[in-house]
């Protein structure tokens, strides 16, 4: 795991949306999204969408075209890969 995706899911302890995530990180929504493609192909954080109760399955044909209104959370996974880091 990488530094800034460990900074990622230091921030997704709770539903948190794109928008908010990028100014968190202060990562460019571009790179914010990449790294989040390779957490969700870890799968170490969940999508949701349209609405934060929403779960999503991921796709990486789909996700760039809604990543930017998705909402995301650290998967059971995430959060022990984070806290044994």
């Amino acid at each position: 795991m990488t530094d800034t995706e460990y900074d990622i899911l230091d921030e997704l302890y709770f539903v948190t949306s794109f928008r908010d995530l990028t100014q968190k990180t202060r990562l460019a929504p571009a790179d914010l999204e990449q790294h989040l493609r390779g957490l969700l192909e870890l799968e170490y954080v969940k999508c949701f969408y349209p609405d934060p109760d929403t779960e999503l399955a991921y796709e990486i044909t789909s996700f760039g075209a809604i990543a930017r209104d998705c909402y995301f959370l650290a998967t059971k996974a995430g959060l022990l890969e984070h806290n044994t880091r």
